[in-house]
């Protein structure tokens, strides 16, 4: 039995990650000394993820005990991304060019490619590791981890039925999803710190995105006032009114394409990942924070609407980093070993493109964190960029849900072949 943690009360769990955010951010504050120091070397944004992950590996909390994750991704984030996308210059977004469609996909091939390739150099190494017969055969297993990085939870169950792994066995693929994929969080939200060295080294033109971030922050200072109770509570009122709206219609969507179409039911079609209410709650919200948008709603941006909803998003942050483990790295080396190897081909894929097309380290980072991280991470990876930004990681991640299954298949196939079964 896995042990129980010093707090299952989330009352207390949520002033623990609490008491982490407000400690990230005073000490990022101070404008000299070791702190200043420190920052420069890791970002906050890491630290607000970091800090919870070692409350959790100490064993004061556990995500296992815990609803502050799934109330933060079900409510925070589709708030967040209304009130972010409230100043969203939606011209300026297409401006941005092919190349973050372009990262996305040089993502989902490292992840096609990696999968086969880290068997192989597993195998050459320990055979064992990438052996078994049957439903215990490790590809297997794999194939629903290829599911969880192109696409997101409804593809990784989709995979589990189409090739039958065994289900006792299941939870250690989890293990190896949630490890690399956290750590791939981490390293990435370290080399926003050192942007501008990366893009530099790529030779990137990153004048778009400047230009975007420029064109809202510009609006931001136009309409700038001291915000009042009323603008607080009107805020408030479009984020949530928006939340039960995108949950109202996330449920009936998901209900009548399950209840009308056979297919959308098949937990083994590829097409499954449309019948699951998370995917439309996010799609509905921002849909609606970018019909706002268009209205006079907008200058609520200068009330602070961004900066509302970057809070939302630091206590996803944590709650994030509350289902890290630092010590399951070393639970099971060898599957995770996979999954490193795998993932490092996965970036190998990224940098080399983004060398190639001059790519930005956003568009690498934001390409890879749709695919790895989905709907519930792009966001967050993007908006630490600049706030307005969060929205090309949602219209990314849906990307990943489409291709979801069908780059999982050719994954597993792949696997299959290179693990001689």
């Amino acid at each position: 039995m896995e042990d129980t943690p010093v707090f299952t009360n989330d009352a207390i769990v949520f002033g623990l990650l609490m008491l982490a955010l407000g400690f990230v951010f005073y000490t990022s504050s101070k404008e000299a000394g070791f702190w200043k120091k420190f920052y420069g070397i890791v970002p906050a944004l890491l630290m607000c993820y970091l800090i919870p992950a070692i409350f959790n590996s100490l064993g004061l909390i556990d995500d296992g005990t815990s609803q502050l994750y799934y109330v933060a991704s079900r409510f925070l984030l589709p708030a967040a991304l209304v009130l972010m996308t409230l100043s969203i210059d939606l011209k300026a977004i297409f401006n941005l060019g092919p190349k973050a469609l372009i990262m996305f996909f040089a993502g989902t091939v490292g992840i096609i490619v990696g999968g086969p390739l880290a068997i192989l150099i597993v195998s050459a190494i320990s055979p064992e590791t990438v052996g078994g017969v049957g439903p215990d055969a490790i590809w297997r297993g794999l194939s629903t981890i290829a599911g969880s990085w192109i696409g997101g939870g409804a593809n990784q169950a989709a995979m589990l039925e189409i090739y039958e792994y065994n289900p006792d066995l299941y939870g250690g693929m989890v293990l190896v999803d949630i490890v690399v994929a956290n750590l791939l969080m981490a390293g990435l939200l370290m080399g926003i710190g050192k942007t501008e060295k990366i893009d530099k080294w790529l030779k990137a033109d990153n004048s778009a995105i400047t230009e975007l971030k420029n064109k809202v922050s510009n609006y931001a200072e136009s309409v700038t006032r001291n915000p009042n109770l009323p603008d607080y509570m009107i805020m408030l009122a479009l984020a949530f009114v928006t939340v039960g709206i995108a949950h109202w219609g996330a449920d009936e969507i998901s209900v009548y394409l399950s209840s009308n179409f056979e297919i959308f039911n098949d937990s083994k079609s590829a097409l499954s990942s449309f019948s699951s209410s998370f995917f439309w709650m996010i799609t509905i919200a921002t849909a609606i924070g970018i019909g706002l948008s268009f209205t006079r709603f907008k200058t609520y941006e200068g009330a602070g609407a961004s900066k509302l909803g970057s809070i939302f998003i630091y206590i996803l942050v944590a709650t994030i980093g509350m289902k890290m483990d630092l010590g399951m790295v070393f639970d099971n080396p060898g599957l995770i070993g996979i999954g490193l190897i795998w993932m490092s081909i996965h970036v190998i894929f990224l940098f080399g493109t983004a060398k190639l097309i001059k790519a930005p380290y956003f568009f690498l980072a934001v390409g890879s964190q749709a695919n790895v991280g989905g709907a519930a991470s792009a966001p967050v990876v993007a908006a630490a960029f600049h706030p307005s930004l969060a929205t090309v990681g949602v219209l990314l991640a849906v990307f990943g849900y489409v291709v979801g299954t069908y780059g999982a298949i050719l994954t597993t196939i792949l696997m299959q072949i290179a693990a001689g079964s």
